[in-house]
């Protein structure tokens, strides 16, 4: 608190604004500064939920951005496999953003899978695979949001080069109908080749267009799981970081497990991976990235809004330290 404030009632005003905001919030008002990021949520933090996986919450889609806004959050990323059958139903889409307008917060971006290979081998499936995303973009272009989030496949049995070829004109193409609405597409680091990032920021070159970009995914570095082929993740960052548009996907796992208070652990077999939460904000801040990143919470040790709200505080209690 500055020490010009000395009355009691302005102490008392601003001891009940401070216990109403979270860590991050109160160090940028103590400093007088902007917050150093903003804090959005993925709709996959609740996919056990939404889907209906095991014995959990239940959550429904509509109710997405309610959620996040009970949660301190005014940022959104959907994702397509939530509503995978309502892209084109203008009325569902009104409600959507309704909900979202009538929450206070603003749809980001969607997230699309299940949609074809970008960088598929065959001309007519590729063609499709374009197609088919045409839809999201509309959709993204009715709830106000600013990318699509694709995937950079192709056929693994290729070369480097051949699949590196095939995805760059996939999304060259896909960018050129992205450009049409004003929107980015926006490629995660998704396993294989795409989560390499001498391979994927070669993509984005290829590519050659304004409209194309990264979205970092801090947990996705695995290149072969089968094979435990791990990408550096704090190289990988470091990397996409030029390409990045306006988001950012912090992925985070269990906490509190006893590797450190910021750091992150997926303890599953096969995907083992610890994450040190602050080391890799810290890069995306030093950077110069000042938008959104996005909580994606997929543990299993805590509740998905338990693990949400951890991830925001760890989150708001790093921005506090830088």
């Amino acid at each position: 608190m500055s020490t010009r404030t000395s009355s009691r009632r302005q102490f008392f005003q601003f001891a009940a604004a401070a216990a109403a905001t979270t860590a991050g919030a109160r160090f940028a008002l103590a400093a007088g500064k902007e917050p150093l990021f903003k804090i959005s949520l993925a709709e996959w933090s609740l996919n056990k939920g939404m889907f209906g996986k095991g014995n959990v919450e239940r959550h429904e889609h509509l109710d997405f951005c309610k959620i996040a806004r009970s949660l301190g959050i005014d940022g959104v990323e959907y994702v397509n496999q939530m509503f995978f059958d309502k892209a084109k139903d203008a009325a569902y889409l009104r409600e959507m953003k309704k909900r979202q307008d009538g929450e206070g917060v603003k749809g980001l971006l969607i997230m699309c899978d299940r949609e074809g290979n970008l960088g598929d081998p065959d001309d007519a499936k590729r063609a499709k695979t374009i197609e088919n995303h045409l839809k999201w973009l509309d959709a993204a272009v009715t709830l106000g949001c600013h990318s699509i989030r694709v995937n950079a496949a192709s056929d693994h049995k290729l070369t480097w080069d051949e699949q590196m070829k095939l995805a760059a004109d996939g999304l060259h193409r896909l960018c050129v109908e992205g450009g049409k609405r004003g929107l980015y597409v926006v490629v995660e680091n998704h396993g294989g080749l795409s989560s390499n990032g001498l391979w994927l920021t070669g993509v984005m070159k290829a590519a050659d267009h304004t409209r194309v970009g990264i979205l970092p995914d801090f947990g996705n570095f695995y290149t072969d799981r089968v094979k435990g082929e791990l990408y550096n993740p704090y190289k990988g960052l470091r990397e996409f970081l030029p390409w990045v548009k306006q988001a950012v996907s912090a992925k985070a796992y269990d906490w509190d497990t006893g590797a450190g208070k910021f750091y992150t652990e997926d303890r599953r077999e096969g995907r083992e991976i610890t994450l040190d939460f602050k080391r890799l904000v810290e890069i995306v801040v030093k950077a110069g990235y000042r938008g959104y990143i996005g909580i994606e919470y997929e543990g299993d040790k805590h509740t998905e809004i338990e693990g949400i709200k951890r991830t925001k505080e760890a989150l708001d209690e790093i921005a506090s330290l830088l």
